[in-house]
């Protein structure tokens, strides 16, 4: 059924200036030099280390860049980039007045900037656009897109990836267009690169489901009693979460239990996911 979604969860900062695509560049992990008009990119700024700060969406949007990023994170987004910019001729200004952001599937039309959602063909689009045109929107259907978007597996920015926990391959970013691995230089490169060329990631995000019991966000997630992962965003008693791929693999083997809290749990790996992923016995 086509949906429109109204999501006051996200914040709009542009960035302008005439050193704003090299200053970008050379910061984040989205190649900015495919950003136009009609093409987006998703991608983050890491902390030196590798750990994703903030990831968002970023568009053009005729001189300026558009980043549609998480509302909560949106002041510390911009402590940082003001941080990195130095003497770069670059301006760096909260829309929150002016523009918003919205999500639409199955097919609904939106106002504004409206592109693809990079990540998943599945997603959907999203928009940025004046918050007149997306007056008659209903933030009510927020949560319609927090489960669209758990259904496909996809993390969200404060329920999920947080800030400063995880690299980008735990939170799949290779998987979803959100690294450009032979683009130049940026924050965290280094560390990214080494990631890419492991024989295998140990952690991923992966979509939850509550067999038995309800299941809530943050809980432990155990495997044979281990530790193994914590349980993300969830809706409905389905979730994301990050597990132990190795832990989850000798789980199965030795049909040992997995729960969190009070609940028991089942997995299962994205569509759109490429990485290997143990699958339960039958």
């Amino acid at each position: 059924m086509p949906t429109l979604a109204l999501l006051p969860s996200r914040a709009v900062v542009a960035i302008s200036g005439e050193e704003a695509s090299t200053f970008l560049d050379g910061l984040i992990t989205a190649n900015v030099e495919d950003v136009d008009a009609g093409t987006p990119s998703y991608g983050a700024l890491l902390t030196p280390q590798g750990k994703i700060l903030f990831d968002f969406f970023i568009l053009r949007d005729e001189e300026r860049y558009l980043v549609d990023c998480s509302a909560q994170q949106k002041a510390d987004l911009i402590k940082r980039l003001t941080f990195y910019k130095l003497r770069a001729k670059v301006d760096i200004a909260d829309c929150s007045e002016e523009l918003g952001v919205a999500a639409s599937w199955g097919g609904a039309e939106l106002p504004g900037h409206a592109y693809a959602d990079p990540r998943s063909a599945g997603a959907g689009q999203r928009t940025v656009a004046s918050l007149a045109d997306l007056g008659a929107l209903d933030d009510a259907c927020e949560e319609a897109y927090e489960a669209h978007r758990i259904s496909l597996g996809l993390a969200d920015s404060d329920q999920d990836i947080g800030s400063g926990e995880l690299f980008p391959h735990e939170a799949n970013f290779d998987q979803v267009n959100g690294v450009h691995f032979t683009k130049g230089c940026y924050v965290g490169q280094e560390v990214v690169s080494r990631m890419r060329h492991k024989a295998k990631v140990r952690k991923r995000i992966v979509i939850a489901h509550g067999e038995k019991g309800t299941l809530a966000s943050g809980s432990e997630i155990t495997t044979d009693g281990k530790v193994s992962g914590t349980v993300l965003s969830t809706l409905n008693n389905n979730g994301l979460a990050l597990i132990r791929l190795d832990r989850l693999e000798d789980a199965y083997a030795n049909a040992g239990e997995i729960r969190a809290g009070q609940a028991q749990l089942s997995f299962s790996k994205p569509e759109w996911a490429t990485f290997d992923m143990p699958e339960a016995p039958n």
